[in-house]
């Protein structure tokens, strides 16, 4: 499972929550976690989660590893700093900076080369849309730039979803990670699924039934206790 920070947190507050997570990680037997911190906090995710069970990456990266692009962060830096994800493709990037499959399939395929495991969004607009169709397209976008035995994560958020009230239900997830999961069988590279937008402790188990592998959190897991309670659901209902 994941963790996105996004820019919830300042600096300060972002340092005291990886070192918490870290002091909570040998609870986290049998589940894989991950937190995305803010840009310049990943130096100190380093020091804070270091021999921890828990791994850390960046909430966004550029398409090339070097050059005159003001602003932007080389996946190789990332890796540098002991980054093991990169996120691409989020809704977010996509509403408000423009990026659409083209620009995160670039991006996606930047990370693997500089040996980072890319967590591609994906996601219907609309509650009514074709949840199955629109995802698997998105993914098949970005994946075939990819090495085919490159390891990937695709994070399915339907944005409707994304700071609702609540999650999508089981019944609407389950198609999608079934039609995920049959896109990319064949891929010799390991492609994991999780589920994100609004997971909230106590609706965990439902979203795995669904047939994925984790949840990616946002808010949910802002709380320490947030996050141990979500991990202990996904160590219940793996």
């Amino acid at each position: 499972m994941g963790v996105g920070l996004k820019m919830f947190l300042g600096y300060a507050e972002s340092v005291r929550y990886l070192t918490a997570v870290a002091g909570a990680a040998p609870g986290f037997s049998g589940v894989g976690v991950f937190v995305l911190p803010s840009f310049p906090v990943i130096p100190r995710a380093a020091g804070a989660l270091g021999g921890s069970r828990v791994a850390y990456g960046a909430q966004d990266g550029h398409w090339e590893q070097e050059g005159a692009f003001t602003g932007c962060v080389s996946p190789a830096m990332l890796r540098e700093l002991g980054c093991t994800f990169m996120e691409v493709g989020h809704a977010e990037r996509r509403r408000l900076f423009g990026e659409d499959d083209a620009t995160t399939a670039r991006k996606a395929a930047a990370a693997v080369e500089a040996g980072l495991v890319p967590i591609i969004c994906v996601g219907e607009q609309h509650a009514g849309d074709d949840a199955a169709a629109h995802a698997v397209a998105q993914a098949a976008c970005v994946l075939a730039e990819l090495p085919a035995d490159a390891t990937a994560v695709i994070a399915y958020e339907p944005i409707w979803a994304i700071g609702a009230a609540a999650p999508a239900d089981e019944r609407h997830i389950a198609p999608v990670a079934s039609a995920l999961r049959a896109s990319t069988f064949s891929r010799p590279g390991r492609v994991r699924l999780l589920y994100g937008g609004s997971v909230a402790s106590g609706r965990v188990g439902e979203i795995m039934r669904a047939g994925l592998d984790g949840v990616f959190v946002g808010r949910g897991a802002l709380a320490v206790d947030g996050l141990c309670s979500i991990v202990d659901e996904v160590r219940a209902a793996a």
